[in-house]
């Protein structure tokens, strides 16, 4: 099988300008991405989705920017710097233009950090802004960020900061006007590097070159991004010529296109992580006796049911047959070396006798029933994974009805907690645990701002110690020492359940395209360049 030809875009020092694209080669081809999913709205501060946050970055810039490696590097922020324990100094870059030839500064910034809280969906992105107290403008190009005392991690939070047109923006932006506004094209103003033309909800967004983008003119006059959920239907485009990129290829179709000499092909690790998730209420809506009737207790609470769902989890066959080798087995939150994951922690062992013992020791000796829910269109193979746990927790006893859902129905009901058992991905994209520990492991707490995304009621307050003090603790080794502990009681405890690490494949007309995948699995087009 051939393999895409890896281009790293040029990078000069990182004060200046990361990952530009020459500005002296400009193109005026057209590229037309089929992806998987799309965005919710085009407001970029409506949800924390990886698929909407993607599609915003055509359009919207960071002040902080992650690159292929999710290491932070500048953005619209070019350096940044602790001032005293509780502020943060951030210097902006000079001369960038918002779409409409407008100034770029300091207000833009205060805008949007005060806006999120405002707009922000079901999928909250208010855990990116959720240390700042006050914004303080010095000047058009310093900030002064005042946070609820020290925060370590607010630079890595600010990697999904998207930054908004101020003027553009003002009359859009309560929860009754935003989606009008951006949707309409009125107020979706970025200093990113491509212009809203159109967008069609669950359809296409058509985008051209903005010429006076800081990193330099894209290698792409005309941008078009078509959402298409399925994926046979992804690739039947691609070999129809009717799109130039797909992303999320299937473990299937990755194998068939090994002898398609019309397609090339690239793989890459991916930051998402498939966790499963066990509601620990004591009242928890869709779990059953077999016969229908309602347990005494929910079976989740107890220790040894969950170990017993852990030890039912075959991880080797779930990578090698459900993803056909596209994975790896997971054991924790987050992949191997980013910063706070635990080497110490065990790979969990496969053991479906020590499952059904474990059941037997726990009352449920003729297990249970439960309804399990994920999303089918989110994720390569998050449906065919979802579809695997059932067979395999219903092999030891645990009659599981598998749910598989579109994203627009799974994750509101998730956010109202409707949910006994369910599965996502999660991914780091902060590169670091106060992102993924802060977000799901600790109690769900507003006045700590921690736990937005626990939907299942977990809590450790040894794991929110450790979680508060790592996000107010500068010393990176001390910090990481203290996400690392939490991340071993966290997976301990087993109401999350972590099963695969996902790989990524995307595929491209032979010889077309040169790029290189991030791991957090983005299809950025800006970063794409024609082969010749």
């Amino acid at each position: 099988m051939k393999h895409m030809a890896l281009l790293r875009p040029a990078a000069v020092a990182i004060g200046l300008m990361a990952g530009a694209v020459a500005p002296a080669q400009v193109f005026s081809q057209e590229l037309v991405m089929g992806v998987r999913g799309g965005p919710e709205s085009l407001d970029p501060h409506f949800s924390a989705l990886g698929s909407h946050a993607e599609a915003a970055k055509h359009i919207f810039d960071t002040l902080v920017w992650s690159g292929d490696d999710l290491q932070i590097e500048p953005g619209l922020a070019t350096e940044w710097t602790p001032v005293d324990d509780d502020t943060w100094e951030f210097k902006l870059r000079e001369g960038v233009k918002f779409h409409d030839g407008s100034d770029f500064d300091a207000e833009d910034v205060k805008f949007s950090i005060e806006r999120i809280p405002v707009v922000s969906g079901p999928t909250t992105t208010t855990i990116y802004v959720r240390r700042v107290k006050e914004v303080e403008i010095v000047d058009p190009l310093t900030l002064l960020i005042h946070t609820d005392g020290p925060a370590a991690t607010l630079p890595y939070d600010f990697v999904r900061l998207f930054i908004v047109s101020s003027d553009a923006a003002k009359d859009y932006s309560t929860p009754e006007t935003a989606a009008e506004g951006f949707n309409s094209g009125k107020a979706t103003i970025g200093t990113g590097p491509y212009k809203y033309v159109s967008w069609e909800p669950k359809g296409d967004l058509v985008l051209e070159r903005f010429d006076d983008y800081w990193r330099g003119e894209g290698a792409w006059e005309k941008v078009t991004r078509k959402e298409m959920p399925n994926d046979s239907s992804r690739l039947a485009a691609l070999k129809a010529g009717q799109v130039d990129v797909i992303n999320y290829v299937s473990s299937v179709d990755y194998l068939a296109l090994e002898s398609d000499s019309a397609v090339d092909t690239i793989k890459g690790d991916s930051v998402y992580i498939m966790n499963l998730q066990l509601d620990q209420r004591e009242d928890t809506p869709m779990v059953r006796a077999k016969d229908g009737s309602k347990l005494d207790a929910n079976p989740f609470r107890d220790m040894k049911v969950r170990e017993a769902i852990d030890a039912a989890i075959d991880r080797e066959t779930m990578v090698e047959i459900v993803l056909e080798g596209l994975g790896k087995p997971a054991n924790q939150m987050m992949p191997a070396g980013f910063f706070g994951s635990n080497d110490d922690i065990p790979m969990p062992e496969y053991d479906p006798q020590k499952a059904k013992d474990l059941l037997a020791e726990a009352g449920y000796a003729d297990g249970f029933e439960v309804d399990l829910y994920c999303t089918s269109d989110r994720l390569p193979g998050d449906g065919a994974i979802c579809q695997g746990l059932g067979q395999m927790l219903s092999a030891v006893g645990i009659k599981t009805n598998v749910n598989a859902v579109s994203k627009t129905v799974y994750f509101p009901a998730q956010g109202r907690l409707e949910y006994s058992m369910f599965m996502n991905g999660w991914g780091t994209l902060t590169g670091e645990a106060s992102y993924t520990l802060g977000g799901l492991a600790h109690t769900n707490n507003p006045d700590v701002k921690m736990g937005a995304f626990n939907r299942i009621a977990y809590s450790n307050p040894e794991v929110d110690k450790l979680l508060q003090e790592g996000a107010t603790t500068l010393d990176a080794d001390a910090r990481r020492g203290m996400y690392e502990e939490a991340m071993a009681k966290t997976m301990a405890d087993k109401a999350y359940i972590s099963i695969v690490q996902l790989q990524t494949v995307w595929a491209a007309k032979a010889g077309a395209l040169t790029f290189t995948p991030r791991f957090d699995e983005d299809t950025l087009a800006f970063f794409m360049k024609p082969a010749s």
